[in-house]
């Protein structure tokens, strides 16, 4: 009897250091496990009705954490790289200890992509929206003018670069992220925008790659 709970105790205590292994062999590269680096989510904030949104949402940790001097010269005023190929927004703070990663909806088409760098130049909470001339040609059926609430495509938060027309902002339609789905911003979950916002200030660098 004895030498079966010590067999049994043995047993446990090698999957337990198997699983532990293979635990810490899945973080990422930076340094910072996925829940600091704002990567995981659970089921009950998805929609069980999009499956899409939740092959997003639970592969969001299968993203490559970046490293902030491979795009900037320096990290004055916080920074944010987009990358419009995997659909994340990566920021790095002014101090440079804090680092977030969060999936993005992108422009639907090359020619509504525009890359480079620039900077955050207004944020505002819960935003009203107009559509752009381009968007009137394409589509004149768009409303002029949407207040802020529910409806609004620029969710609960925004902010604006100094591109014109351009910004990072919230959504209410989630099945959004993780698609080229925009008209030229870069959206986020309203939970992370709120999020960014309250990390970012007039003056962060953007650069869009």
């Amino acid at each position: 009897m004895a030498d079966r709970t010590k067999g049994e105790l043995n047993r446990r205590l090698f999957l337990g250091t198997t699983a532990a292994a293979l635990g810490a062999a899945a973080l990422p590269a930076y340094g910072q496990t996925a829940g600091e680096l704002n990567m995981e989510r659970t089921s009950t904030e998805m929609d069980p009705k999009v499956s899409e949104q939740n092959s997003v949402r639970h592969n969001i940790s299968s993203f490559t954490a970046k490293r902030w001097q491979d795009y900037f010269a320096n990290t004055h005023n916080g920074v944010i790289l987009v990358d419009t190929t995997s659909r994340a927004l990566h920021f790095w703070s002014e101090d440079q200890t804090i680092y977030k990663l969060y999936p993005t909806s992108v422009p639907m088409s090359p020619d509504l992509t525009r890359k480079g760098r620039t900077r955050v130049v207004r944020k505002v909470k819960n935003p009203s929206w107009r559509p752009t001339p381009a968007m009137k040609l394409r589509d004149p059926s768009w409303p002029d003018y949407i207040p802020p609430g529910p409806e609004n495509p620029l969710g609960t938060r925004a902010l604006y670069l100094s591109w014109q027309y351009y910004r990072i902002h919230g959504t209410q339609d989630t099945r959004k992220i993780g698609r080229r789905s925009s008209n030229g911003c870069i959206g986020l979950y309203n939970e992370d925008i709120e999020q960014l916002f309250n990390l970012t200030k007039v003056g962060t660098q953007v650069l869009l790659i």
